[in-house]
């Protein structure tokens, strides 16, 4: 098992190297973004849109429907089937170039001709700072693991000036029930509710809506989600 339960996360020096070597060895599909769980990809799209919908509901703060921005997008799954059915531009950042290469020459090879997929960076998020006032939503699903407690914090404060006028960070999770579940093979971590929610209160963001997965495979962690907006 690579997996191990701890009370305190303390990241090892070679963190993030490790995950990137440990990502370099996924193929670039589906199921290789989603951990060999490709039923997972049906259930994790209608209700990251059930999701997107609830947020727009609120028509005090409406959000707007211009540009988005894929974090940790691997070959661009979340953009393709999720973003570009609500925006009309979306951005992918990713530090795998194959990802990016595949998402650019086969993916979202017909989205890029359009215009419609716009800019791809290749960094990881902790390096990655978007331009100011850009987005109408930014959306992290299943990357903030690779990222120390600090690292998220500093990238959840960047975000938030990345933001269009009543612009959302949206996050989605695994969740532990207790402490901090360390894996070794891929270099992340899995948080508690309560850790991430103390983290979120840290980078002054406060939740506007949150939600919880269905229909997850049996032995699968508990999924969440996240709308948050700037203090």
């Amino acid at each position: 098992m690579s997996n191990v339960v701890k009370r305190n996360f303390r990241p090892t020096k070679t963190w993030y190297e490790d995950a990137d070597k440990y990502w370099k060895t996924v193929p670039s599909s589906i199921d290789g973004m989603l951990g060999g769980l490709e039923v997972v990809h049906r259930p994790d799209v209608r209700d990251s849109l059930k999701f997107i919908a609830k947020i727009r509901s609120n028509t005090s703060a409406p959000v707007g429907s211009a540009y988005a921005c894929d974090c940790g997008s691997g070959i661009g799954r979340v953009t393709k089937h999720v973003l570009l059915d609500q925006f009309d531009k979306v951005d992918l950042v990713e530090q795998n170039d194959k990802f990016l290469e595949t998402a650019a020459s086969q993916y979202l090879h017909e989205e890029v001709e359009s215009g419609r997929v716009c800019s791809m960076f290749a960094t990881g998020l902790q390096g990655f700072t978007p331009a100011e006032g850009k987005y109408d939503v930014i959306w992290c699903q299943w990357v903030l693991g690779h990222l120390t407690n600090s690292d998220m914090v500093a990238f959840l404060r960047r975000c938030a000036s990345g933001l269009a006028p009543n612009g959302l960070v949206c996050v989605k999770e695994n969740i532990a029930r207790q402490g901090y579940i360390v894996d070794k093979e891929d270099s992340s971590v899995t948080r508690t509710e309560a850790i991430f929610e103390r983290i979120f209160n840290k980078a002054d963001m406060e939740i506007v809506e949150k939600d919880v997965q269905t229909e997850l495979p049996q032995g699968c962690f508990v999924v969440k989600m996240w709308a948050l907006r700037s203090k």
